[in-house]
């Protein structure tokens, strides 16, 4: 009988895992390179970053959309199974109309009102075209590269959207008070990034420490010269002024 290894000296340990390693090595049930004294490493700590953003709208008044942000975390995080998620095409609007999503993941496009539409985006590498179709009808798009992509509607030159597609797991939308946490960070130093509809995006290095816990990380932008841009339709072409050229 092989004695308990918590009742042995090291030295005495790593014998008695040597002889025991040789005796059973002929029948391949060894492996002494992955054994030291029958003690496991211990496991990497991991924690959460987690704080606010804050964007500014003109004459310093606080912004009521901070939903439509995403928040991530740059570097060789976790990697997250692409899925598949519904952005309804609702009183010509997307709803969600900002979303964050692993890459790999499909949208559902379902119709929803009782006019046409044809969703589209010309987001270098992730562009797309859907086609016109109708209510009750769905069409769907994978979105497979990292990026923001802009997503239109050719039909409603005010309606617009945001897919913001990551290739890690670190990532987070925030509240409507603005408050984001993503978890599963090891302890180091990162490149942390806020995106904002209308307040643009803005980075900052943080230091998560090793105990993997960081927080009241404040993250600020600035939405008070922002204006609208009506966006040309799928031909690059404008649709015209106002709602003149809305067409159901």
């Amino acid at each position: 009988m092989v004695p308990a290894l918590d009742a042995m000296t090291e030295s005495g340990a790593i014998y008695a895992m040597h002889k025991i390693c040789k005796s059973l090595s002929a029948a391949g049930f060894c492996a002494v390179a992955a054994v030291t004294a029958g003690l496991a490493a211990p496991a990497e700590a991991k924690g959460q970053v987690s704080g606010r953003i804050q964007v500014t709208d003109a004459g310093g008044r606080p912004a009521q959309d901070l939903g439509n942000a995403v928040v991530y975390i740059e570097g060789r995080g976790p990697r997250v199974t692409g899925t598949r998620i519904d952005v309804a095409l609702d009183a010509r609007q997307f709803r969600p109309r900002v979303v964050v999503i692993p890459a790999g993941t499909t949208i559902n496009f379902p119709n929803q009102d009782p006019f046409n539409h044809n969703v589209f985006s010309v987001t270098e590498r992730n562009d797309f075209d859907l086609g016109l179709y109708g209510r009750g009808e769905t069409r769907e798009r994978r979105f497979s590269r990292a990026g923001l992509v802009r997503i239109y509607c050719n039909v409603h030159p005010r309606m617009t959207g945001a897919v913001v597609v990551r290739d890690n797991g670190w990532y987070s939308q925030p509240g409507a008070d603005g408050s984001f946490s993503i978890a599963d960070v090891p302890g180091g130093t990162y490149t942390i990034t806020v995106w904002h509809e209308r307040g643009g995006s803005a980075s900052q290095q943080i230091t998560v420490p090793s105990s993997g816990r960081l927080e009241d990380v404040v993250l600020p932008l600035d939405a008070s010269t922002y204006q609208v841009v009506q966006h040309k339709n799928k031909y690059g072409q404008e649709y015209g002024s106002g709602n003149t050229r809305e067409r159901y």
